[in-house]
């Protein structure tokens, strides 16, 4: 399909239109479609093997979350079809519900039997109810009732107290529009949402469960799924609760996105990739939003050509498994050829008018693009970094956790690193961690595991873990420009323990990494070899070492991250002085002083490994 010619004068940053949107929907949907099964009832997309839930609820997922690309294209067009898609997704429809849980080529798997279809569920109800006029009331009764049949039980309290809750949640939304199993649909969205809220923290931030996942699966799907059902139901008491908890959360969310157009790859689920400009665009289709319309779009715009132009599809246009291109250690064991079309969400920008302001207003700069900022997201114990020179965003985490990051288990790369930025790492499998604090044991890097929040301000954030059992490491990072000071207070290590610092792994093609010591360290860094990350092959990462000194020991560095040429080393930045055990006084180069104060909070304790 040929590309719509550039607009540079309505779109400056990306030159990209609402015709952009619509042909690369259409695309996507006609690529996909040699992948159909002969009633189109699954799409088994190709892949380096199947996830977990095997082939036939893969195919399910590539159908699913196709499907849902469908119906904001079209629905988006009110109802215009032009390419057809809606007729194949019908028959598909039919041919999947004639006789699921059957071993054909069409049949879908039955929730009882694969878990995964839950996921799957709300996808197509929410297809459904997006497009109810053109497909669903031009069923037959016969095909409707198997459809409803297939998906009530979805209607059940999740198996997954996460997220999950919320595809029940959508599913019943679409039959309470339908006017089905009405008193069963309500009580399901009473319940899905009487759970995520004890996972909200404030200031737009969920927790993806009883845990501290703080990722974009806020943007993605805690706020997406009910905010979105609230516009939809045009319920006012529901948007009214939901929408401002969105605004607050794009307040951060903004922020994640760099001058290129990638968001931070930090958490799980990263080839979702474009899914993450969903939000952005929901704040402004319900009016809960703090950005202006052509901010919007520039974002969105900006982050689906990010991945288009890196190599996201391959050359049968189908997004792979990965960041840019294909990359096998971003996969969780759950996503299957057809995960990756849940980026079909940063699509949803289509249900507004072609005359609204969000489509038709001149693109606006986002924050990276205007001056140097820091930002903390405090409930998350986050801090984000930008510096306007070279539009890159640096993402610094003392208290962003995951269930797999536990005592004594491996870190998650997603969740465990100190920092992440839209422009490197980071390392994954046996290459050492990148922006990583580790006492070495028998020459083995210890773990972060879970770490504990222990305050944010304007400039900083810290947080405390145990590395090993009966030791206690308090960690903060102080920032201003591309400058970090990163400081660290290993109480009660076995004296002489060694200890080493990792700083930004970056490919041949990529910034400058800095690391220099400042106290505690060995004058001079190492360069590590850290293989492949999602930026690409060949990354180096600089290390600092040293030891214990006794029962309080402090290690402090310097760390910068810039892609400006032939930058200044970070030691022209600041100077550091020790002025106590705990204690930094800081004078940036603009003559600006900060002082930072390593003392764990009162009551503040991470879990011990040597606890049950």
């Amino acid at each position: 399909m040929p590309t719509p010619p550039e607009n540079r004068e309505l779109s400056p940053y990306t030159g990209w239109t609402r015709a952009h949107w619509e042909a690369m929907a259409d695309r996507l949907l006609l690529d996909v479609r040699p992948f159909s099964s002969p009633g189109h009832g699954l799409v088994d997309l190709p892949g380096p093997r199947p996830s977990w839930s095997g082939p036939r609820s893969d195919g399910l997922e590539g159908w699913a979350r196709t499907f849902l690309l469908a119906a904001l294209r079209v629905a988006g067009a009110h109802g215009e079809d032009p390419g057809g898609h809606l007729d194949r997704y019908a028959a598909g429809l039919t041919a999947g519900t004639e006789k699921p849980g059957r071993d054909d080529q069409d049949s879908w798997p039955l929730m009882a039997d694969t878990r995964q279809a839950i996921v799957e569920s709300a996808s197509i109800a929410l297809g459904l109810r997006l497009t109810r006029p053109w497909l669903w009331d031009r069923l037959d009764d016969r095909t409707r009732q198997r459809a409803v049949d297939w998906l009530l039980p979805a209607l059940g309290p999740s198996p997954v107290d996460n997220n999950w809750w919320l595809f029940g949640l959508t599913v019943a939304g679409f039959l309470q529009d339908a006017s089905i199993e009405t008193d069963r649909a309500a009580a399901t969205v009473d319940r899905s949402l009487a759970r995520i809220e004890d996972w909200y923290l404030g200031d737009g931030w969920y927790s993806d469960g009883d845990n501290r996942a703080f990722d974009h699966y806020n943007a993605w799907a805690l706020h997406f799924y009910p905010v979105l059902h609230a516009h939809l139901a045009g319920d006012r008491k529901l948007l009214d609760h939901y929408g401002p908890r969105l605004r607050a959360h794009l307040d951060d969310h903004v922020h994640l996105f760099d001058t290129a157009g990638a968001p931070v790859p930090y958490g799980r689920s990263l080839i979702y990739r474009f899914a993450a400009a969903a939000a952005p665009w929901l704040g402004t289709l319900t009016g809960h939003t703090p950005l202006t319309p052509g901010a919007t779009r520039r974002l969105a715009s900006g982050a689906l050509r990010y991945f288009l132009d890196r190599g996201a599809t391959d050359e049968r246009g189908l997004l792979g498994l990965g960041w840019h291109g294909p990359y096998p250690p971003l996969v969780q064991e759950y996503s299957g050829p057809g995960s990756p079309y849940w980026a079909s969400k940063g699509f949803l920008g289509l249900l507004l008018p072609t005359g609204h302001p969000a489509w038709t207003d001149p693109e606006e700069p986002l924050p990276a693009e205007r001056a140097d900022a820091v930002r903390a997201f405090a409930p998350a114990g986050l801090l984000v970094q930008t510096t306007v020179a070279d539009g890159l965003v640096r993402l610094h985490n003392h208290g962003s956790n995951h269930v797999h990051s536990a005592p004594g288990g491996e870190d998650d790369p997603g969740y465990a690193r100190h920092a992440y930025s839209t422009r490197t790492g980071p390392t994954t499998g046996p290459a050492p961690a990148d922006n990583h604090f580790a006492l070495l044991v028998d020459g083995k890097a210890t773990t972060r595991g879970p770490a504990v929040p222990a305050g944010t301000g304007p400039d900083r954030a810290a947080s405390l873990h145990h590395p090993l059992p009966g030791v206690r490491v308090l960690s903060a990072t102080l920032v201003h420009g591309r400058a970090e000071l990163r400081a660290h207070l290993v109480l009660d290590a076995p004296e002489g323990t060694p200890v080493r610092q990792t700083g930004w792994a970056v490919t041949p093609d990529g910034p400058h990494a800095q690391l220099h010591s400042v106290h505690g360290y060995r004058p001079e860094a190492t360069e590590l070899p850290t293989g492949e990350t999602l930026q690409g092959p060949g990354s180096r990462t600089l290390a600092l070492h040293g030891a214990t000194h006794g029962p309080e020991s402090l290690f402090v560095a310097l760390a910068s991250l810039t892609a400006e040429p032939d930058p200044a080393p970070v030691s022209h930045l600041a100077n550091v002085r020790v002025t106590g055990p705990h204690n930094l006084t800081v004078t940036w180069r603009n003559g600006t002083t900060a002082h930072l104060a390593l003392e764990v909070p009162e009551a503040l304790e991470a879990p011990d490994p040597e606890d049950p």
